[in-house]
């Protein structure tokens, strides 16, 4: 990353209802559903689809999504690139947490089954 201060900071501002939009079509267009990817952002973050969507009509913004989430235990278990970095070796925690997601939603649009998404 060329300024990683710069990068983390516009991607904690960034509002997740925003993106989820930009997410939504990328995995229809692959034939996927909303609620695959509601599974998979509930997994990742612990809320249920109710919470989900009050976020969503909140308009916070990704910060704020994953201060007050829980993320899976298994989140760890999320590997390769997103972006051009391992997610793994991520050290800047909220950002490693966005590429997660990014890392779920990327793998659902290319069609992997639900159960190697959710690494259970």
């Amino acid at each position: 990353m060329n300024n990683p201060v710069a990068q983390q900071e516009r991607i904690a501002k960034m509002k997740f209802s925003s993106v989820y939009p930009l997410y939504l079509a990328k995995v229809e267009k692959k034939g996927r559903t909303k609620d695959e990817l509601d599974q998979v952002i509930t997994w990742l973050t612990g809320y249920d689809t109710k919470k989900l969507q009050e976020l969503i009509n909140e308009g916070v913004n990704f910060e704020t999504f994953f201060q007050q989430a829980t993320l899976h235990p298994n989140a760890h278990l999320i590997t390769g690139l997103i972006c051009g970095y391992r997610v793994e070796e991520i050290e800047h925690p909220l950002t490693q947490q966005v590429r997660y997601l990014d890392k779920l939603v990327d793998e659902l649009a290319k069609g992997k089954k639900m159960e190697k998404i959710l690494r259970g």
